[in-house]
């Protein structure tokens, strides 16, 4: 073993093969903790060498105690970063003579056949395609599984605030139960609030004799180092117009908010004839292959993209970062502005560009957090149900039938599995699994429900709205939302598209096949996809309040930013209130001030609703028809505590997997999701100052 701590070879080509002096700080610290088979949380801020802080270790034990077959799984969200990681690691591995495969749903059978005939030592993928993998029947999962040691998960905040961290839990202990051993786990982040409770979590159902978090840097991005402003440009436009002129001659990178609002601003700053590449989840992916290659390679240009470039995928040496309106998070926002500063001598840094006021207060918001050293912790979702009546049914997928009294093998202990009982005896009885004697398998109605292209559908926990390829001649360019083709046109003018930065005019819709044919246009385009429209949350909402009332954002603002805040506190003076919630009345309705985000709000406006009122609610305030008393509404408020939203059959629709719960239990989870009771009672108990209209 080396000075350092990692197989000889590997440390030789550290130093002769990169020209590294030394390893970084974080993977020094990393090599005896993951080389030990400890889980582990490695937390860096991006570009810190994560990646290598977690593969050089495992290489060298891999290496050094005779690891054969697949050995380790590295996990990441999107697929855009797994082909970024693949080139870089196959380096690695062969300087060992190893192997990494690739895995994903755009790999070809070819390679897939490769895979599975010959396994590499170390497999990118994503969890989803990992259960794709377990239920296919052209996968001997037990012999291609059989020597997994060990997983890498990138990125594990994007995976533990949602439904795919559980996901994720339930799939790894599947693995982990076919290779007959317990997986070490080690995760990767740069923006964790709650670094010890996630590495808990990360160890799912069988808890790891050594746990460890390793972050010997910084683990933000200190106010004191970076450069960030904020300005109020107030439209799109004007925003294409000030990214023109600022820092020509530099590679900018452009968060915005929206697909439609990426698209349109990189229409407005190719008119104003600027190098503009464009990224989002609905181009194609020979489309974002090559804007993401080309943005790599350029200088003078402009890269305008979604959260589809905030997490790792490396997009070259770049200068600026630009956010259009503001992100939801500050654990976003450190992403994005971790993307810059990488060169010695540089800084990192952002500009927002505000477009709106409510975009302005919400930024301003933001940056107050983030300059208080606050970062959101990460919470995976209450209530998973519906994750355990899908991996029940993926189980029986996977082994043709498992016992009824055995199942529970398969999760040790793992938290989503805690109501599978009641959700078994659901699954039975509506048919969703067959009983013979005590073995249970698929039935006809999974087969209904979910039976469409092989099961695929239930490999993914995410459900994702209707798009419509959109083609150019044979070629894809992306998809859009059926709204951009059926929304109300003047009679003569044709419908135009903007797609991949470019405005393309429609020829031809298909929508038995769901594909839209288009010629390349000079019109103006336009394109609209489901916009989530998720509520903010508490300290969010509270930090926007605190603006409002005074404190300071705590980074510079241009002289519009100066004047744009001055007109929101002047405008919006009545509606905070030092001590508490404002309550502003007039004969005919009323509108209550919490600023306690939406989650709170809403448990606000069931309890309300439970007693008669008449209300809507978002993540600031609470509407509320007719004469209110607000005593009344208060004792109302204190009162019914227990009460839960009404959830219409829509929504419920758009928890994957709700049809295999029963309703009432669908609707728990979602009602659970959708509340915040503890921080509603604190506002209802709060002072409430009533403004008379």
């Amino acid at each position: 073993m080396s000075a350092t701590g990692l197989t000889p070879a590997l440390d030789y080509h550290v130093v002769n093969s990169l020209g590294w002096p030394d390893l970084r700080p974080l993977q020094r610290a990393a090599v005896e903790p993951v080389r030990s088979g400890a889980d582990v949380l490695l937390l860096a801020p991006t570009a810190g060498g994560k990646t290598e802080a977690a593969v050089f270790p495992l290489l060298s034990a891999m290496v050094d105690t005779s690891w054969t077959g697949l050995s380790v799984l590295y996990l990441t969200p999107l697929k855009a970063l797994l082909n970024n990681l693949e080139p870089r690691l196959a380096t690695y591995t062969g300087w060992l003579g190893r192997r990494v495969g690739l895995w994903h749903g755009d790999i070809g059978p070819a390679a897939r056949r490769t895979i599975i005939t010959d396994p590499p030592d170390i497999l990118l993928t994503t969890p989803e395609s990992l259960e794709a993998m377990l239920v296919s029947v052209n996968v001997d999962h037990r012999a291609l599984f059989a020597g997994v040691r060990a997983v890498v998960v990138d990125e594990l905040h994007a995976f533990a605030g949602d439904d795919r961290g559980w996901h994720l839990l339930a799939v790894l202990e599947r693995v982990s139960r076919l290779a007959g051993r317990r997986l070490q786990r080690v995760g990767l982040s740069a923006t964790i609030g709650n670094p010890d409770a996630l590495l808990t979590w990360l160890g799912g159902g069988t808890p790891a004799q050594r746990a460890q978090v390793v972050a010997p840097q910084a683990r933000t991005v200190a106010p004191a180092d970076a450069e960030v402003t904020l300005d109020y440009v107030g439209t799109v436009a004007n925003a294409a117009t000030v990214i023109a002129a600022l820092h020509r001659g530099e590679k900018r990178l452009v968060f915005c908010d929206s697909r439609a609002q990426a698209e349109t601003l990189a229409l407005e700053l190719r008119a104003r004839e600027i190098t503009t590449f464009v990224s989002h989840s609905s181009l194609a992916a020979e489309e974002r292959r090559r804007s993401e290659q080309a943005f790599a390679e350029a200088r003078d240009c402009v890269v305008v993209a979604t959260s589809t470039l905030e997490l790792g995928i490396d997009v070259g040496d770049l200068d600026r970062v630009i956010q259009l309106d503001a992100p939801r998070t500050v654990a976003s926002f450190l992403q994005r502005l971790g993307r810059t500063g990488r060169r010695p001598g540089s800084s990192r840094n952002t500009i927002f560009l505000a477009t709106r006021h409510d975009a302005f207060l919400q930024a301003a918001g933001l940056l107050r957090l983030w300059r208080s050293g606050f970062i959101e912790p990460v919470v995976p979702p209450p209530n998973p149900r519906h994750i355990t009546a899908q991996q029940l049914l993926a189980l029986a997928l996977q082994q043709g039938s498992f016992g009824r009294r055995s199942w529970s093998r398969w999760w040790a202990g793992l938290p989503v599995m805690d109501s599978a009982e009641e959700v078994l005896d659901y699954l039975v009885a509506q048919g969703f699994l067959e009983a013979d004697g005590d073995l249970l398998f698929m039935g006809p109605t999974a087969e209904t429900r979910f039976g469409r292209r092989h099961f695929m559908d239930l490999t993914a926990v995410f459900t994702a709205d209707p798009e419509l390829t959109v083609l150019h001649g044979r070629t894809e360019v992306g998809s859009v939302s059926p709204v951009s083709l059926t929304e109300h046109l003047p009679e003569g003018r044709p419908r135009v598209l903007a797609l991949a930065g470019r405005a393309w005019v429609v020829t031809h819709v298909d929508w038995r096949r769901r594909t839209v044919s288009v010629a390349a246009s000079d019109s103006p385009g336009r394109s609209r996809w489901g916009h989530g429209g998720m509520h903010l949350g508490r300290d969010m909402a509270q930090s926007m309040r605190a603006v409002l009332l005074g404190e300071d954002p705590g980074v510079p603002l241009s002289r519009r930013g100066v004047v744009a805040l001055e007109k929101l506190r002047a405008e919006r003076r009545s509606t905070v209130a030092a001590d508490g919630s404002v309550l502003a009345r007039d004969a005919k309705s009323a509108r209550w001030w919490t600023y306690a985000g939406g989650k709170a709000n809403t448990s606000l406006a069931a309890v309300l609703t439970a007693a008669g009122y008449e209300v809507t609610a978002d993540s600031f305030a609470i509407g509320i028809a007719g004469p209110v008393d607000a005593a009344e509404m208060r004792a109302t408020s204190l009162t019914h505590a227990h009460a839960v939203p009404a959830i219409s059959p829509e929504v419920l629709e758009g928890l994957k997997f709700s049809a295999a719960l029963p309703v009432d239990v669908a609707t728990e989870v979602l009602a659970q999701r959708m509340t915040d009771p503890g921080t509603a009672g604190d506002v209802a108990q709060a002072p409430m100052t009533v403004v008379e209209g």
